[in-house]
């Protein structure tokens, strides 16, 4: 920290309690002057020889036939005072960032100018602000500091803007030129060096954010006008003004829901939320993560923030929301919503992202074809991010007894087909859903599965589906009926295998597709008239071995093996008599004789495999 000391005599200003302070001296007093409510027992001529003020105001008191000066509203009260009187003495003083403003001002306010006296005090002010606070990092971030209680004076005498100037052009300096000391708590902890680092190799580890933590401690309106003149020299990255911001709210805003809406605070942190949007770097959301801009909204909705603010922070999000987690999202609902969290909000974003990767789409196909691929592999991988996101925050929000039907399906239908390869996690969201709202008619529950496509379920999912009584009855049929169609198409394409391995996998697809769309129509037929009872009673697999399997399988609920077995067996009977008919070679399967049903339906209970 910087310093100057002025004046050679000792301090010969002694106190008298509190509220007096006098000139020990063989000559007596003949001037008071109260500042604030502490009087000041001094002498004309030191004063009058340095303040053109004080001449004035002395010349008046004489006429009146007075000795006493009232000088009200004086910026820096008697501190500062008490430091001008000294040097009118000749007694020394010290000047340091704390104290050099508040001096700084009450000079200008006494009028203690050069024309008065060479080398008065405001001259010797200015040349150590400019030879030494300016020139200092911290010294810079301390002085401005002050300057908020000294307003105006502060700002007219232009202080402020000299300390932001000297800040914003130190934090635009490369940092390996950086030899000045700073705060920094957010190193990554490493192993301590067994030979001591050169000052040259210290220098080259200075992070581009370095400058971010000191800057912290300035009052809101402050480190406005510091990030804005930063922003302004066009300089500093994105992302590192996105990591100043983010050290700034965590360092102001509390985490704490209840002290954020409190009345004593509510209004200095709407102002901060709403300032700190206005400084977000424009660059469409790069420089700042999309878990920071979520948790800004958060607190932006909380403290009831303007909509312009809330307006720009969803739009940035938007633009990342793959990049979010479902953590990020689940920020509470606010009267006169009765869900336990704001889902409007997200089915917003989710919208203003869609509405993006369409625009992104129509972009695409203009540019050149060696882009788009490039582009379009990354919008995938993206889109498929957000189809995840998607699933699993469906999945938190159907515990919501409050959660709606509608809310639901439209969550789950705000993105394409595309971005939901696999829909274990639809399943599960359905499943707690289902579980939350017993209360679910059977239309409403058809509703609500007719999103999931079994097909896409995997194999432990497919297990789960074919033994939750939750859902109805169709689904879980439907269920069974593919993932025997599923391991149908195994064998078969094993067979193939001489004919290349692209081969034995199209004729696999072909077959499953075949015998699912010969049978389809005739299990849609067959399931309208069971009763959904039938399958739910005995709700447990039970094991057994078979001999003529290669390995253990896990067979179905017995009444819902019946039930499945009378479908398979006819619906397979169908596709293989017609096989048999437009083939008409020795290599097509056998027909179902009517005689031997029974031993044919036994024997494929034998050989399939387990639908887990």
């Amino acid at each position: 920290m910087k310093f100057m000391k002025l004046g050679s005599k000792p301090d010969a200003l002694k106190a008298d309690g509190k509220s007096v302070r006098y000139v020990s001296s063989e000559l007596a007093t003949d001037i008071t002057i109260t500042v604030g409510e502490v009087k000041f027992c001094l002498h004309k001529f030191p004063l009058l020889s340095k303040s053109n003020r004080l001449q004035r105001l002395v010349s008046k008191v004489d006429e009146e036939n007075s000795d006493d000066i009232y000088l009200d509203d004086f910026p820096g009260g008697p501190k500062a005072f008490e430091v001008c009187a000294k040097f009118c003495y000749g007694m020394t003083v010290t000047l340091n960032p704390y104290n050099v403003v508040a001096v700084r001002c009450a000079a200008e306010f006494l009028e203690m100018t050069e024309d008065i006296d060479k080398g008065n005090l405001i001259f010797k002010i200015e040349v150590f602000l400019n030879s030494s606070i300016f020139r200092s990092w911290k010294d810079s971030i301390i002085v401005l500091q002050t300057t908020k209680a000294l307003l105006p004076w502060s700002e007219d005498l232009k202080i402020i803007g000299r300390c932001i100037d000297s800040i914003a052009s130190k934090t635009s300096v490369d940092p390996g030129n950086i030899t000045w000391s700073y705060t920094y708590n957010r190193k990554l902890t490493e192993p301590d060096n067994i030979v001591e680092e050169t000052s040259q190799e210290k220098v080259k580890h200075v992070p581009r954010d370095w400058w971010v933590e000191d800057i912290c401690e300035l009052d809101i309106d402050l480190y406005r006008r510091v990030m804005i003149t930063v922003k302004s020299k066009g300089r500093m990255d994105g992302v590192v003004i996105g990591e100043a911001l983010k050290i700034y709210a965590i360092r102001w805003l509390p985490d704490s829901v209840d002290e954020l809406v409190s009345g004593a605070h509510a209004q200095r942190y709407k102002t901060l939320v709403e300032t700190i949007v206005c400084l977000l770097p424009s660059d469409n959301g790069v420089g700042c993560s999309c878990s920071f801009l979520l948790k800004l909204l958060k607190v932006a909705i909380l403290v009831e923030a303007d909509e312009s603010s809330r307006e720009e922070l969803m739009k940035s999000i938007s633009l990342k929301l793959h990049e979010a987690s479902v953590k990020d999202l689940l920020i509470p609902a606010r009267s006169p919503q009765s869900t336990m969290f704001d889902v409007d909000l997200v089915q917003g974003l989710l919208n203003r992202y869609m509405s993006e990767e369409k625009d992104g789409l129509n972009f695409e196909a203009n540019e050149k074809k060696d882009k788009v691929n490039d582009e379009s592999l990354l919008r995938s991988m993206s889109l498929l991010n957000v189809g995840k996101l998607v699933d699993g925050y469906i999945r938190e929000i159907s515990h919501d007894p409050n959660l709606s039907l509608t809310s639901f399906i439209a969550l789950s239908q705000s993105i394409p087909k595309s971005a939901r390869p696999n829909h274990d996690g639809l399943y599960r969201a359905i499943d707690i859903y289902l579980k939350e709202h017993p209360g679910l008619t059977k239309a409403e529950k058809r509703n609500i599965c007719g999103l999931m496509d079994v097909k896409k379920l995997t194999i432990d999912a497919s297990t789960h589906a074919a033994q939750n009584d939750r859902l109805p009855l169709r689904v879980i049929v439907q269920v069974l009926y593919f993932e025997q169609v599923k391991a149908s198409a195994i064998p078969q394409s094993i067979n193939n295998i001489p004919h290349g391995p692209s081969n034995a996998d199209s004729n696999g697809d072909d077959e499953c597709k075949q015998t699912e769309g010969e049978s389809c129509q005739y299990l849609d037929n067959e399931v309208c008239h069971l009763k959904e009872g039938e399958l739910c009673k005995n709700g447990k697999l039970n094991k057994k071995n078979s001999k003529n399997s290669r390995s253990g399988t896990q067979l179905l609920p017995s009444r819902s093996r019946r039930i499945f077995d009378k479908l398979w067996n006819v619906g397979k009977g169908q596709a293989e008599n017609r096989s048999s008919e437009t083939s008409g070679s020795s290599n097509s399967p056998a027909s179902i004789v009517p005689g031997d049903t029974k031993s044919s339906g036994s024997s494929l209970r034998h050989r399939r495999h387990s639908i887990s």
